[in-house]
């Protein structure tokens, strides 16, 4: 039995995802987002126009006039989610924590992918792999996703993106979708990564709070690691810690963001707190784009 307040959390982001996904989005993922090849369909006799490189040589000379092979996209996609739900995911300073935004994410990219009648699967992630769901369509299992990434309670608190991806790489043997939901506190993932890009198209999406990048000045406070419980006095007074943490995220980030543009992983960055309708919706249009060079 579902509690009465999980079913309204889960009808009610079922109802917000829904709307942004109807309003915005479904249209833009199905151009952002190709199946898996070209299927042949049928011949019909050339057109003024057609690719010549089409024309099917045995039915022309059968026929005594040119004839083209016609294909269509093979659309089914399968979309796995890999979400974060490490001990970082319950902290928020803007009204709302990243597991909160991860859920969204997720639910939002679960329905845009069922609205697209494509399949959509679940891996939840600590340390360790929390939850398989495997990939379905369907509005029923997408109630199961969203279900699951509100209430399932992870018993590890570290991270350890390696240990996702692996299971990824084992579990899906076709190529797919994998959308990689993190806020990518981790090291030592580098490999682990590059092959998942190379089997599957990988896109990493890094969930942050603003005041993860920049210390507010609200005197001296205790700040705890939520993966590993260690507790840090700051005093946010002093200029020179607020420029040595901000200075320390700067460069975690730019050491993130060379290492995907090198080798070629879509990153998009949102924040908490922050409407991720609109940076997603420029995100899809951006692939839409590339794939149309």
């Amino acid at each position: 039995m579902i509690p009465t307040e999980l079913l309204k959390k889960i009808r009610r982001i079922e109802l917000r995802t829904s709307r942004t996904v109807n309003d915005v989005l479904a249209g833009q993922y199905h151009s952002a987002f190709k199946g898996r090849g070209m299927e042949f369909e049928e011949v019909r006799q050339y057109q003024v126009g057609d690719d010549v490189r089409t024309i099917d040589w045995n039915v022309s000379a059968r026929a005594g006039e040119p004839y083209v092979k016609v294909f269509r996209e093979e659309r089914e996609l399968t979309v796995m989610l890999l979400v974060d739900l490490s001990g970082s995911q319950s902290f928020g300073t803007n009204e709302q924590q990243k597991r909160e935004l991860v859920a969204e994410i997720g639910a939002t990219l679960a329905l845009s992918a069922i609205r697209n009648n494509d399949k959509v699967g679940l891996i939840c992630f600590t340390d360790r792999v929390e939850l398989f769901v495997p990939p379905r369509k369907g509005p029923r299992h997408v109630l199961r996703v969203i279900r699951e990434l509100l209430a399932l309670q992870p018993e590890g608190r570290g991270t350890d993106l390696s240990v996702a991806l692996e299971y990824l790489n084992r579990i899906q043997k076709r190529k797919c979708t994998a959308f990689l939901i993190s806020d990518f506190q981790d090291t030592g993932f580098e490999s682990a990564m590059q092959i998942a890009r190379r089997k599957h198209d990988l896109i990493a999406v890094d969930v942050r709070d603003r005041f993860e990048d920049d210390l507010p000045r609200v005197g001296l406070i205790e700040v705890q690691d939520n993966e590993t419980g260690e507790i840090v006095l700051l005093d946010t007074n002093s200029s020179a810690t607020r420029t040595a943490y901000r200075r320390m995220a700067e460069q975690q980030e730019a050491d993130l963001n060379t290492w995907m543009n090198r080798y070629r992983i879509d990153r998009l960055a949102l924040h908490t707190g922050e409407p991720f309708v609109e940076s997603l919706s420029r995100f899809f249009k951006r692939r839409e784009a590339r794939i149309q060079r």
